[in-house]
């Protein structure tokens, strides 16, 4: 059955691919968030999303953008709507959401450690130092008392700032504490340090190796700010160190912009800078806590025992080992793809094989890993896969994350296949390309949830955490989406490299290898990072590098077969009403 009247009326005057220009206010300001968070020229009100190179990350700094110019719309109307016509009808009023703001003070109090918290707490890597920093470019003529009174408005907004560890007792139940605002003063936390001519990468490489020994969570203290100020003028730079127990990947996007509304907010007096945060982490940690011994999550449970079950794996009998392999034994290789090959990851590519870059990516890696330690028949690889987190549907109904700061992070495993294969066949870009992607697209669509229900089931409940064996993949994938990094603009990401790991020294290693990537948005268009981590005992550095080339010979096999004609198609989870295998979708194309 359906609501005709929920639909918004059809436009048969916009041809496909043809640009329409913005019709309405809301409209114009839509497309204007699109075009700055995607770094487009323009962007039509029939453009998609997912199309321009958005993704699942982008999609709540989108929200959160949107909502801060008074269109309130969630992550899922993105997904569901893609457009800036669809979404203008989907947005309200901020009025009309303001309903939707948590009690104030409900952030504050006891927070339980999440999955991810308790996951590293237990394999030993929660130092002082195990952190997340940012370096942005600051306009010149930067005012240190304006700088102080606008990390206060940050720290008194995001409540997981101000959290101190509690680690009495057992493990088990270590927590965190947030005091009230007001509780933590901005100016023990900031440091102005000036930087002569050319003398950056120097004082940069102490800065940040003192804000670094400065954190300190039992203590309270889980940010450090650094003006990096080169007088004279010049812009600076604005180092921001956090702990990891208080940030991720996707507090930078709000944390950061937040941090420059409150800085212009107080050089005009308006007072009026960034609003309160929607739903608070507490909320969300207590709600992951209750949520675990639920109908919905358990039902996932035989999911997750099978997981490792099937054939042999490549790289199944590797093993860090404590004491041997740790922070300071681990060595990294970064490879960076140009634009050319960046863009088409971000858009074209993945709206061939109606996916996202991450099935791209990970395909890749499947292939890759096959090609250079498979054999003897293994064709699969378990992965432990990174995610944002912050599926609000799968845990909080109704919850609005966008604009919440706090470690989020999910991690879960999956098993990746690419199947029996012929690497030349593969990496000349044929058919052969476009059937691993698709197999490798279909096994991440069959993880429940986006996977979050794992960590709730290991950590959460005892009961099914006896179930679930005690096996670490010898793979963890994470994308960090995208960053803004265009060179002399205000609050971007600037380009220079914080040069410290943040993880403390002695620190465990978690993985064999790890796999990071991130696309940073430049002057001259975005360029995927991917770094490869790995303890040395266990690899040597021409040992990565040759996967490290298989795996860019994979991706731009897969971006050469995107580009032909009748490439990628439909896949079951597509067709989610109809009982097809891949044969029968490919019979009928």
């Amino acid at each position: 059955k359906l609501d005709r009247a929920a639909l918004p009326a059809p436009d048969y005057g916009a041809g496909a691919g043809e640009f329409v220009a913005p019709r309405t206010a809301a409209e114009q300001v839509l497309a204007g968030i699109f075009a700055d968070v995607l770094g487009v020229a323009r962007v039509g009100v029939h453009d998609g999303f997912f199309d321009l190179g958005g993704d699942s990350i982008v999609s709540i700094q989108l929200v959160a953008r949107g909502r801060r110019a008074g269109l309130v719309f969630t992550v899922r109307d993105v997904f569901e709507r893609k457009t800036v016509a669809g979404l203008a009808v989907a947005a309200r009023g901020a009025e009309a959401a303001a309903g939707a703001v948590e009690p104030e003070g409900g952030g504050i109090g006891r927070v339980p450690l999440t999955p991810v918290m308790r996951r590293v707490a237990e394999a030993g890597g929660l130092a002082d130092e195990f952190s997340q920093s940012v370096l942005v470019q600051v306009p010149a003529g930067l005012e240190w008392g304006r700088l102080v009174a606008a990390v206060q408005v940050v720290l008194d907004r995001h409540d997981m700032l101000r959290a101190w560890l509690d680690r009495s007792g057992e493990l088990r139940s270590w927590s965190l504490r947030v005091p009230p605002p007001g509780a933590v003063s901005a100016g023990g936390l900031c440091r102005r340090a000036e930087v002569p001519a050319g003398g950056l990468g120097e004082v940069l490489a102490r800065e940040a190796a003192g804000a670094l020994r400065r954190l300190d969570p039992a203590a309270g203290v889980m940010v450090q700010v650094v003006w990096l100020d080169a007088g004279g003028g010049e812009p600076g730079r604005l180092l921001i160190a956090a702990h990891h127990l208080v940030v991720d990947g996707v507090s930078w996007r709000i944390l950061v912009p937040d941090l420059s509304a409150a800085y212009e907010a107080a050089g005009s007096g308006s007072g009026s800078g960034p609003g309160p945060a929607r739903t608070s982490f507490r909320a969300w940690a207590i709600r992951q806590e209750q949520q675990a011994a639920g109908a919905a999550v358990l039902a996932e449970l035989p999911f997750w025992e099978g997981v490792t079950a099937g054939p042999g794996l490549v790289l199944g009998d590797l093993r860090v080992v404590a004491g041997r392999d740790h922070s300071g034994t681990a060595r990294s290789l970064t490879r960076v793809l140009g634009p050319g090959s960046t863009l088409p990851l971000l858009t074209t590519v993945p709206a061939v094989f109606r996916g996202g870059i991450n099935d791209v990516l990970l395909a890749a890696v499947a292939a890759a890993v096959a090609d250079w330690r498979g054999g003897d028949g293994r064709t699969g690889v378990l992965v432990d896969l990174e995610g944002h987190g912050r599926q609000e549907e799968q845990v909080f109904p109704g919850a609005e994350l966008s604009s919440t700061v706090g470690w989020f992070t999910s991690i879960h495993p999956v098993r990746l296949d690419a199947g029996a294969f012929s690497a030349a066949e593969f990496y000349a870009g044929g058919a052969v390309t476009g059937a691993v992607v698709k197999r490798v697209k279909e096994q991440l669509r069959a993880v429940p949830g986006q996977g979050i229900g794992y960590g709730m089931l290991r950590y959460h409940n005892p009961g099914a955490a006896a179930r679930l064996p005690a096996v670490t993949p010898p793979v963890l994938f994470n994308y960090l989406g995208r960053f803004a990094a265009r060179p002399g603009t205000a609050w971007d990401t600037a380009p220079e490299p914080v040069p410290v790991s943040g993880t403390g020294p002695g620190v465990p290693a978690s993985h064999a290898i790890s796999v990071n990537a991130v696309t940073l948005d430049g002057a001259g268009g975005p360029r995927l990072h991917i770094t490869w981590t790995w303890p040395d005992a266990l690899f040597t550095g021409q040992d990565i590098a040759a996967l490290a080339d298989r795996w860019i010979r994979a991706v731009e096999a897969v971006i050469s077969h995107a580009a032909q004609p009748g490439a990628g198609g439909l896949t079951p989870s597509d067709l989610p009403l109809l009982a097809l295998t891949q044969d029968d979708i490919d019979q009928l194309e």
